[in-house]
């Protein structure tokens, strides 16, 4: 599947001196406003900077060496062609991959433009995605997911999607697809995606957004409207700023204003570094749990365009969050819907892999004695003995009575008449009589008539047979049966869905 990641829109910003008296970071004309709503000063001053937490960003790369991302990007894998990735392998300056990674980690530099959560750090994962230079390869997603699981990512940020169609694909979320999703949440990893560019109207299905198990963040401006561009779908989680937010561009001394929902859920994970920095003890559910509970609008039901409601950074850090028992209630359906959602099938899919990684060895088939018997040991005398001995020895005497009947029936038996006196023979009449023994008894008239030979036909004549083939049915059916051998044309190559990148 081809997936995109460009920007539903996109301005340079002129490199003019940033204004002494500007509350929020970033550049006058495209001002951070919500390090103003959610107090980020304050967290920061608090301890939560987003230190010791890994964002893997799979994404068309990262320029490591800008000076506002210099040692905050690690070594990471190019799945488009051998690399580390951390170089931008998008063809447009914008450089989507380092514009997300500039978000949520970058020191303040160019224009002030400052990352969110500057203590984390930036697991680079590069995929061949459309607008990148190696766009017509596979994008590899689902091996990006396990593989950021295994270099000990705690958030996977993906600002990116594909687009899914019931016409061309079976499920919503592709079988590999999901089955990473679940390793993520298995091995305690945080996957966080954006829902897609293409509301208000055609709102295409996009995964990973829809797969089970991400949080799936739409965008609102800075007054919390919701964006026109943002998709709008039952498996939204929440929404977050994606309208006017400043970037760096992947080329030194650059930076763009872009809207969308990739930058919302570049915000997301951010914030998600932030809450695990500051409350290091929680696991992954428990931090999704603490962010869903404080939302701003937080609503039971979701919202198309809203999800649960809009995210609120200060509220998940400062513990304006109810308190989380256990593990298991933080999966529960209140207090976290999208973990909620999926674990019976990551439950599943995870005992189905058991079964099939290591297959049950069958239980030995155990012999038994069908009864019960004793070993060198004399006949006994007992009750069932005495019954058969009884029984028996009235059988025979029956047999003896019915045998004297028998032999006393055959004295009155008729004995045959007495030979009259002989008669005369007369030689030639003694010799033409047969032997008795080589007398014939008349045979039926109807075996007779049976044992008659049939008659051959004769020359020319051909002896009718039930059933023979003629040539003009044989030809059909032989046609017909050709016909349903050969082979159906097939549906032909399938066009792939279209992909569009959202930033």
């Amino acid at each position: 599947m081809r997936r995109g990641a460009l920007l539903a829109g996109v301005a340079a910003l002129a490199l003019a001196p940033m204004p002494a008296a500007v509350a929020a970071p970033g550049p006058a004309n495209a001002p951070e406003y919500w390090f103003d709503d959610w107090h980020v000063q304050s967290l920061w001053d608090s301890g939560a900077r987003g230190q010791g937490i890994t964002i893997a960003e799979i994404d068309t790369g990262v320029n490591a060496e800008l000076p506002e991302l210099r040692g905050r990007v690690l070594s990471g894998i190019d799945y488009g062609r051998s690399g580390n990735g951390q170089i931008d392998r998008e063809i447009d300056g914008f450089g989507h991959g380092t514009a997300m990674a500039s978000i949520m980690v970058a020191r303040p530099g160019l224009l002030g433009i400052t990352g969110l959560a500057p203590g984390a750090k930036i697991l680079p994962i590069a995929v061949a995605l459309s607008g990148t230079t190696d766009a017509e390869r596979p994008d590899k997603l689902p091996d990006a997911i396990r593989w950021a699981v295994d270099h000990k990512a705690k958030i996977i940020n993906m600002s990116l999607g594909g687009k899914r169609s019931a016409e061309h694909d079976g499920v919503p979320c592709s079988t590999d697809e999901q089955d990473a999703v679940y390793y993520a949440m298995r091995k305690g990893a945080l996957v966080i995606a954006s829902v897609g560019n293409t509301g208000p109207t055609a709102n295409t299905v996009e995964d990973p957004g829809v797969c089970l198990g991400v949080i799936s963040v739409g965008a609102v401006d800075s007054a919390g409207k919701v964006a026109e561009f943002s998709g709008r779908q039952p498996y939204l989680t929440l929404v977050a700023p994606g309208v006017g937010i400043a970037s760096l561009g992947r080329q030194p001394g650059t930076a763009y204003s872009g809207d969308g929902t990739s930058q919302a859920t570049a915000l997301t994970s951010a914030t998600a570094a932030l809450v695990w920095s500051a409350h290091p003890e929680l696991d992954a559910t428990e931090v999704a749990a603490r962010i869903l509970a404080t939302l701003d609008g937080r609503r039971t039901t979701p919202s198309p365009s809203l999800g649960y409601g809009e995210l609120n950074a200060y509220r998940a850090v400062t513990g304006g969050a109810p308190r989380v028992q256990s593990a298991a209630a933080a999966a529960s359906s209140r207090a976290n819907p999208v973990y909620a959602a999926a674990a019976p099938f990551a439950t599943r899919a995870e005992a189905l892999r058991r079964v099939l990684a290591h297959p049950p060895t069958p239980a030995a088939k155990q012999l038994a004695s069908t009864g019960s018997f004793d070993v060198a040991t004399h006949p006994r005398v007992t009750p069932e003995v005495i019954t058969g001995l009884a029984m028996a020895g009235a059988g025979a005497m029956l047999l003896l009575v019915l045998l004297g009947f028998g032999l006393r029936g055959q004295g009155h038996r008729r004995r045959p008449a007495a030979a009259g006196p002989p008669v005369p023979t007369l030689p030639e009449q003694a010799a033409a009589a047969p032997h008795p023994a080589w007398t014939t008894p008349p045979v039926p008239v109807a075996l007779q008539a049976a044992a008659r030979p049939r008659p051959r036909p004769g020359p020319g004549r051909i002896p009718p047979t039930a059933g023979r083939p003629t040539v003009g049915p044989v030809a059909a059916q032989r046609a017909a049966s050709s016909a349903a051998r050969r082979p159906r044309p097939g549906p032909g190559p399938r066009a792939q869905p279209g992909t569009t990148f959202h930033s």
